[in-house]
């Protein structure tokens, strides 16, 4: 399975990233080592989008909080870039698509990185891995 994650990227050129405690939705929990993942510099932190494709490395669940009853799964991840962008995708190229239920690869985008502002490690569809794979 594919992953996308939406987070600051302080070096978008850099060959090797670690994410600490990253939240996961729609799947991200799932993620494994060996898995590719789509790494998306986040606008909230003056990124552009998305910077890369990777292959994670590590990947470690971390604990939840004792006495806490509603939690958001985390993992921390590590990843090695094997591609760079070659062109822009980012919040201004996928804010239009908003019809959540028309099946497109940047719909799916929108709705699981952009809708809301969190950063975030999110499970793809094979097709939206398919169209992301043309950004290199």
């Amino acid at each position: 399975m594919a992953y996308a994650i939406k987070t600051e990227i302080c070096d978008p050129k850099a060959m090797t990233f670690a994410f600490p405690m990253q939240k996961t939705m729609y799947g991200g929990k799932h993620i494994a080592p060996g898995d590719v993942v789509f790494v998306f510099a986040s606008e909230n932190e003056g990124g552009q989008g998305l910077v890369g494709r990777a292959v994670v490395t590590s990947a470690e669940p971390v604990p939840r909080k004792p006495g806490v009853a509603r939690q958001t799964p985390r993992v921390s991840i590590a990843v090695r870039c094997v591609a760079s962008a070659r062109q822009p995708l980012g919040r201004n190229e996928l804010k239009r698509f908003k019809d959540w239920k028309d099946g497109k690869p940047e719909t799916e985008l929108n709705f699981k990185i952009y809708r809301q502002a969190t950063n975030k490690i999110v499970g793809l569809s094979e097709a939206t891995a398919a169209f992301l794979d043309g950004f290199f």
